[in-house]
Formats: structure tokens, sequence, C-alpha cells
């Protein structure tokens, strides 16, 4: 395993949109496991390939008991409205406030190749929304009603 290098907001690659994974090979499973190394190293709790210079649809979570590694993730439904404070490991001393679905269904590929859907609601759901959008290139400074330095949040300014 390797911790990788974080893009910071800037650089181009965060604004692309990722490429579909069509073979689950050892490169990818490598990839995930990096991924989460890389995740854990910057106290994140969620990390998505574009973080890490690779446009390809994979994102990895902190969950309850373990890890989740995503492959291919889809939301197919959503319910709700939840406003939240988020911050992002390519956007280091900042954080907004983001509207997100409250509880979605998710859908995705794991490291054994199972296709899995799952109901997921409060943080969870909200981490998995995050990281879905940056394989689409969108940061969430651009879903926030307010920026704030992240001393400014924590004071409630």
């Amino acid at each position: 395993m390797a911790i990788r290098k974080i893009r910071i907001e800037g650089d181009p690659i965060l604004r692309k949109k990722s490429k579909e994974i069509i073979t689950i090979d050892e490169r990818i499973l490598q990839l995930a496991q990096d991924m989460i190394e890389t995740m854990r190293d910057a106290n994140g709790i969620g990390l998505a390939a574009p973080q890490v210079g690779i446009l390809r649809r994979i994102i990895v979570l902190e969950g309850e008991d373990s890890p989740i590694i995503a492959i291919n993730p889809n939301i197919t439904y959503s319910e709700g409205e939840i406003t939240d404070l988020e911050g992002c490991l390519s956007i280091p001393g900042y954080s907004g406030y983001v509207k997100r679905a409250e509880k979605i269904i998710v859908e995705y590929i794991d490291e054994n190749r199972n296709t899995v859907k799952r109901e997921v609601s409060g943080y969870l759901a909200r981490a998995f929304m995050h990281e879905i959008d940056h394989l689409d290139g969108i940061l969430y400074i651009d879903r926030a009603e307010k920026i704030y330095k992240e001393s400014e949040a924590e004071e409630g300014v």
C-alpha cells in the first residue's frame, strides 16, 4: 500500500468527469487500498479517485465497522433534505454548509465484485453524495450556501 498525493482545488483533474471501471483487476483493488491508506493518513472520512489523480469511478469511505469500497457508485433514490457542514481533503482549511438529501439508495460494486444496493442516511449518505460528486467534477464549494475558514465555522461566524 502507498499514501498518494491528494490533489488540491485548482488542479484541473478535480473538475473532470471520471470514467466507469469496466474490469476490476488487481490495479483497481490496489488503488482502493492506497486510497483507504491515504484517506486515513489525512484524517478524512471519504476519498474519490480524482482526488489522487485517477479519473476512474471509485470512492472509499469510512464505514461503521470497516472501510467501504464503492466502484461505479450510483444514487438511485433520494429523499428528504438536510443542510450540514462539509469539508474536503482537496480544500484544506475551509468548510461550508451544503444542502443534500437526508436518505439515499446507492448501488455500487464492492471489492469482491458483488453488486451492492444499500439504503443510507445521516453522515454516511452525505459522504456518499460528496464523493460521488467528485467523480462528476463537482466540489462541495459548488453547492455550498457559504464557505468558511474552518476557524470561523467552529465559532459559528
